[in-house]
């Protein structure tokens, strides 16, 4: 947790599914998401990624959420087993739906566990100590 946040910017976080520092997750843009996100501003840095970002860190830095433990995507069965009904079937399709935002964006996204990201090359600006 990070000390000097208000409640409600804390509970945005947890709703955004960012409970850890240099996590990342993705989201569907429309207004109340992009209201939580202003509101956010200063904790979280946002974009909108390119095909090969999403590509790279489903590849790289994904791992899927199967009977509520974190399992690697390492090869297509995982993927198959959780969203074989919502008709993605491999890395590949899984990749396409996040992208392009398909009608199974949400079971999708919800399969995906945060992207637990390096830290930023020059450092934090200001990174809160806990008080003791």
């Amino acid at each position: 947790g990070i000390n000097d946040m208000g409640p409600k910017t804390k509970k945005i976080l947890q709703l955004l599914r960012l409970r850890q520092i240099n996590n990342g997750v993705f989201l569907k843009i429309n207004k109340p998401t992009l209201m939580m996100l202003r509101r956010v501003e200063p904790y979280v840095m946002w974009g909108y990624p390119n095909l090969k970002t999403v590509k790279d860190l489903i590849y790289k830095r994904g791992f899927g959420k199967v009977d509520k433990q974190r399992i690697p995507l390492t090869d297509n069965a995982v993927v198959e087993k959780v969203l074989g009904k919502d008709n993605i079937i491999c890395v590949e399709d899984l990749i396409h739906e996040i992208y392009t935002v398909g009608p199974n964006f949400k079971a999708a996204n919800a399969f995906l566990w945060p992207f637990k990201l390096s830290a930023p090359l020059g450092g934090l600006k200001k990174k809160r100590v806990h008080f003791q």
